[in-house]
């Protein structure tokens, strides 16, 4: 799946598939600008900061179990989001440090270092990761993902996929190759 946020005429928090389909609001009220995003794998979770609502809030997967992680005036200079084990982890681009929450109770707030120019936080470590099983896009044995000439997209599941094309190009008939 694919998890973004949009603030344009009605702010709301999304998912589809890496192709595109099956596009589901999954929070769309008592939401203005909800600018990062972070996703807890392990537990399928979703937090987002909403700089306008000065908060930072969690939902399940499927947009329920909300519940507010921290709220108030600071949270109008955060930008990124990242989260692991027991804490989220962002940006104030105020005074550009990396700040610590605890993503259970949202009042252990920590500073942990200063940065220059830092927009975006990501945590990188093995854990996070799931491990990769087969899946519908893996190349065949001419070299091409999932069979598709272009472009192989995850669709509905690992085991289904949408062919697409690179710009200038469009998809044949038979749903593999581009022209």
């Amino acid at each position: 799946k694919l998890f973004f946020t949009d603030y344009g005429n009605a702010a709301k928090v999304e998912r589809c598939d890496m192709d595109g389909m099956n596009r589901t609001w999954i929070v769309d009220s008592k939401i203005e600008q909800p600018t990062a995003l972070a996703l807890d794998l392990i537990n399928k979770y979703v937090y987002w900061l909403d700089i306008y609502l000065e908060s930072v809030e969690v939902v399940d997967y499927q947009g329920r179990r909300r519940q507010t992680i921290t709220k108030g005036r600071q949270i109008r200079h955060l930008c990124g989001l990242a989260v692991f084990e027991n804490y989220l982890y962002t940006i104030n681009s105020d005074n550009l440090s990396i700040l610590r929450i605890n993503r259970y109770n949202g009042t252990d707030v920590q500073a942990l270092a200063r940065l220059d120019n830092a927009k975006e936080i990501r945590v990188y470590q093995k854990r996070t990761h799931a491990a990769v099983r087969s899946h519908a896009c893996e190349v065949d044995p001419y070299g091409m993902p999932g069979g598709c000439s272009h472009i192989c997209l995850l669709s509905s599941s690992y085991k289904a996929r949408t062919c697409r094309c690179r710009t200038g190009f469009i998809l044949g008939s038979d749903g593999r190759s581009c022209k």
